[in-house]
């Protein structure tokens, strides 16, 4: 197995580690964000109104997440892809 896949896979294990502790990051704040909106006195159950509210709030929560997701994404791309451009307009020059 040569270096490069070990830090190939080394790389891929960090950024599965990464987008473990996101996904736990996002189901904690949901629970908190959620939970302090929709249950105002908590009891043994919730209530309908408080299931609906609750189911409500995490579609919104994943959604906006999701979006600033994606657009983080690309913008990193772009970045990216600025840089390969940059470096070989860099490279061409010389």
């Amino acid at each position: 197995m040569s270096s490069k896949s070990n830090v190939q896979q080394a790389m891929q294990a960090v950024q599965q580690e990464a987008a473990l502790a996101n996904a736990k990051t996002l189901v904690d704040s949901i629970n908190r964000s959620c939970f302090e909106k929709c249950v105002p006195s908590p009891g043994t159950s919730l209530s309908s109104k408080e299931q609906q509210c609750f189911t409500s709030c995490m579609e919104k929560y994943m959604n906006t997440w999701n979006s600033v997701s994606r657009a983080y994404v690309q913008r990193l791309q772009q970045e990216q892809g600025q840089k390969n451009a940059f470096g070989a307009l860099g490279q061409s020059l010389e």
